[in-house]
Parts: structure tokens; sequence; C-alpha cells
């Protein structure tokens, strides 16, 4: 199928706090999304910014050419919208590239006090087909978000009707049970509205079956089939590091969006990192599928899907997983590089004498060192640690160091920003 559009893909990564947004600009994101407050849908990732970081981290993403768009897309009660006025404008002071919002009404509100400020619909606002997609084109809305369920075919017919029209997917991270935000389960048992910014997750708890003999009041505990499981509504992780030619080719998409803004550093930089690598094969003409997967499956998930992009809903009979809420990656990340590159902070037990992995931002250019703290060394082009010794910033030496302790680790060589030390988990004691 020919390309409609020949402009580059857009990669945006989540941004749940200030270390995050840095990491996954460094790991090859184009642009990041997050907020501050309860306006933004994930209220722990909005409490780890506050209006100075989050300043600070739009002018570093400037600094780098990049982008930050401010997510404010909750739904608000009328006794918010005094505040949610004051939050837009205070939003708006900061210079971010653009607004992501889920209601025609905070549509029509940012248009008022921020015109200059581009307006993305969120996924929230479940946008499936044309007729949705150019009502909020009409308002003013530069892209869309478009909803999980929405199948490549549809995206192409959207933008080919309008094609001025921008259209982003989510590509990787977590699936909700329902139409996304429009569960009630965690209202219900939680007093947690998914729409609001609060979702609890109770799709990811496993359940007991009961039946009840409305005669007598008799509860009996239905036996749980083996192998069946309990996790009900689980959905899995999705992934389409794999259909990233297929999703281009159609030229209908404009930018592929990591969910996990709650999510851990290594994530948001792994993540940033290998689906760069794909956008990047893409547009070489070659295509890596098996080394992207091998990456993603160091993170930790619950299976992984390639959801409805590529086939209808009903046509999916893999993306539930009824066994457990989350499984451990292939690795454990034991070290932090911080920001200077001299020291790491330790993230899982690390000891003397074994072998980490270096992963580092790509194109990086890490230097092979061999002194009395330790080696960095180059294998099969991939570049490993070895310590000799442990030795803190404040020079005191441990045989080993575990995670809790929050002193930083010197290294034999300084190395880029934010790398992490990682370890294939069946090498662990």
């Amino acid at each position: 199928m020919p390309n409609i559009s020949s402009k580059k893909v857009q990669l945006l990564s989540p941004a749940g706090n200030l270390t995050k947004l840095k990491i996954a600009l460094n790991y090859g994101a184009d642009a990041v999304y997050g907020g501050v407050s309860h306006f933004s849908l994930r209220n722990r990732a909005g409490k780890d910014f506050d209006l100075e970081t989050f300043k600070e981290g739009i002018d570093y993403a400037h600094s780098l050419g990049k982008k930050v768009f401010v997510t404010i897309n909750g739904f608000p009660f009328n006794s918010q919208l005094k505040l949610l006025e004051d939050h837009i404008i205070k939003m708006t002071e900061l210079n971010p590239d653009a607004f992501i919002v889920a209601t025609p009404g905070v549509v029509k509100l940012s248009k008022k006090i921020a015109p200059h400020i581009p307006i993305h619909l969120s996924t929230q606002a479940n946008v499936l087909n044309v007729l949705d997609a150019e009502v909020f084109y009409e308002m003013g809305v530069k892209r869309i978000v478009a909803a999980r369920e929405l199948s490549l075919s549809d995206a192409v017919q959207i933008k080919k009707y309008l094609p001025d029209l921008e259209i982003e997917i989510f590509v990787h991270g977590s699936m909700c049970f329902a139409f996304s935000g429009r569960c009630l389960i965690s209202a219900l048992q939680n007093g947690r509205v998914p729409n609001r910014g609060s979702c609890a997750n109770d799709c990811r708890f496993d359940y007991e079956y009961y039946v009840k003999n409305p005669e007598n009041g008799v509860m009996m505990r239905l036996e749980e089939e083996e192998g069946i499981g309990t996790h009900i509504f689980n959905a899995k992780d999705l992934n389409l590091a794999s259909q990233i030619a297929q999703i281009l080719d159609s030229g209908a998409i404009d930018a592929l969006k990591i969910e996990g803004r709650t999510k851990s550093t290594y994530y948001a930089g792994l993540t940033a990192r290998t689906y760069r690598m794909a956008i990047e094969d893409y547009y070489n003409n070659e295509q890596n599928p098996s080394l992207y997967q091998n990456e993603l499956h160091t993170l930790k998930n619950r299976g992984f899907t390639d959801g409805y992009i590529v086939r209808r809903p009903f046509e999916r009979l893999d993306t539930q997983n009824h066994q457990t809420a989350i499984s451990e990656g292939d690795y454990q990340v034991n070290g932090e590089i911080d920001e200077s590159g001299e020291y790491f902070l330790c993230k899982y037990t690390t000891e003397i004498g074994k072998t980490y992995e270096i992963v580092a931002p790509l194109e990086s250019k890490i230097k092979s060192v061999f002194n009395d703290i330790g080696k960095i060394y180059e294998y099969n082009g991939k570049h490993y640690l070895c310590l000799n010794k442990i030795i803190l910033k404040n020079d005191k030496e441990l045989d080993a160091i575990h995670s809790g302790n929050i002193n930083p680790v010197r290294l034999p060589h300084k190395l880029p920003a934010y790398s992490f030390l990682r370890i294939k988990t069946n090498q662990r004691n």
C-alpha cells in the first residue's frame, strides 16, 4: 500500500517524573507526555511532577529539539471547572507543545485560553471512525490518539478523509479491560474512578467464583479448574514492535505511543530504545523483530499481545492472561547510572566479580577500561561491567551492595548518563 504521508513517524514516550522524562528522551523518544495534578489521568505520576520540575522537563526537552505534551485528560465535575481553567492557564505559561484532552468541553476551553497550543484528543474519547474524527477536527483538534480498538484499515480511511488530521496509536503497554477508562469496577470496589485518573487496576486482581441458592441463601465457592486461573479480567500487555513495518507502510499513522507513566526508569528507557531501533530499521529497509522482542521481554509484563490494530477484536482469543497479573522479565536490573555518568545507584544486589551487561542509549560511545575498581569491556557487540571493588562516593568500601542503599557507587570509567546494569535472571544466586 502506498504511503499517504512521507513525514517520519514520531515516537512518544511516557514521562512519570523528571528522571523518566530525561531517560525517555535520551533513549530515543521524539516527545514525551506527562502532567501535573489530578487533571492528568495518572494521579500517581502527576504527583511526581510539580510546576518547577515540569517546567524544567519542558525546557530540557526543548534544548534537545524535542517536545512535551501535557495531559489534561481527566473528566471534570462542575465544581472543578474554575480549578481546571486555572490549571490550563498555568500549563500554558510553561510553553508546552500540545495539550492532550478528552472531552469536547475541555477542547473548547483550551482553545479559548491557549489558542496557540495544539490540541491532541486523548484515547479516552474513544475515536474509532471518520464521523467522530471529523467532529473533533472541526473543533480544532490537531491529532487524535485513537482508541486501542481502532483497526489499521479504519485509520487509513480516517486519514484519507481527513489528511491533515494526525493519528496517534498506542504500540506498547498496559491494555484496559474495557474501552479505555470506561470500566467502573475500580469505582465500585474502591471508590476510585478510572476516567478521573485514579484507577486501582481491579482488573488485575484474582477473583474467586461463588454461586448462591436464592431459596436458602447458601453460598458455595466453585472449585477452580486446574490451569484456568482466577484473573478473569486481566488483559495482556500490548506489544506491536514486530508490526512496525506493517503499521508504517499504511502511511496513516503519524505517532507511535508507549504507555506507562507509573512504570520504572528501566521501562522508560528500554521501550524508547527498542521502538527507536524498530523505527530506524524500517526507514533503513531493515527489520529485526527477534531483537525487538528479546529486548522487550526483559521487562516485567503480563504476557504480550498485538492487540487489535491488525486484527479485529472478535478475531482475538489471546488477549487475556488468566494466570497472573504480572510476570518477571528475563533480566534483573541491578544498577542505574546517574546523570554524571560517574556513579551508579543500586537497584538489586550487586556483587564483586559478577558480570553485568551495560544498556545505554543507542549510538553511545563506551570506552573499554581495566583498573583497580573493575573493568568495562565489549564482547559480541555488547558492553559489560565487572567490579573488582565496590567503593561508594563517600569512599566507603563494601563487599556487596543491596537495593535500598542510596549511596552512589563509583564506576571504573564514565558511562553514558542513565545507562543501566542488568543481568540475566538465571545468572542470579
